[in-house]
């Protein structure tokens, strides 16, 4: 594969991975926000299914000390690329910069399993509907 094809791979992983992040931030915030003003989507079962368990690989590896995968996909595309990250657009290192926090590892096992907890702790105060049969 070509190297400007390794990029753009190692470019969408990386727009992939914010866009995860701005899913579990969206839920984190939209649960209780929702809850209070009466929105119903913030009750749908599979998207607080996919969300706690978004949070909960995160989390997971983490505490295993291992990185996320999709930031070894992505320097494994660079890598492949032939080297470092240098030439990124000015929007690749934006949301570069909101996906890698200058934080030693411990702090995010910290912030994902605080995450995953509130998460589970809105699974029970905001319940979502439950699955009817049909």
């Amino acid at each position: 594969m070509s190297p400007g094809f390794l990029r753009a791979l190692a470019s969408a992983v990386l727009y992939l991975h914010f866009v995860i992040v701005l899913f579990n931030i969206f839920w984190l915030v939209a649960v209780p926000l929702g809850a209070w003003q009466g929105w119903a989507f913030v009750r749908s079962f599979w998207w607080r299914a996919a969300h706690v368990a978004s949070l909960a690989v995160v989390a997971v590896q983490t505490v295993a000390g291992a990185l996320c995968f999709l930031t070894i996909w992505q320097s494994d595309l660079i890598r492949a690329a032939g080297g470092p990250a240098g030439d990124m657009s000015s929007i690749e290192r934006l949301v570069s910069r909101a996906v890698f926090w200058p934080l030693p590892f411990w702090a995010f096992a910290v912030l994902y399993l605080a995450a995953l907890a509130y998460a589970a702790a809105l699974w029970w105060l905001v319940p979502p509907h439950k699955l009817s049969r049909r």
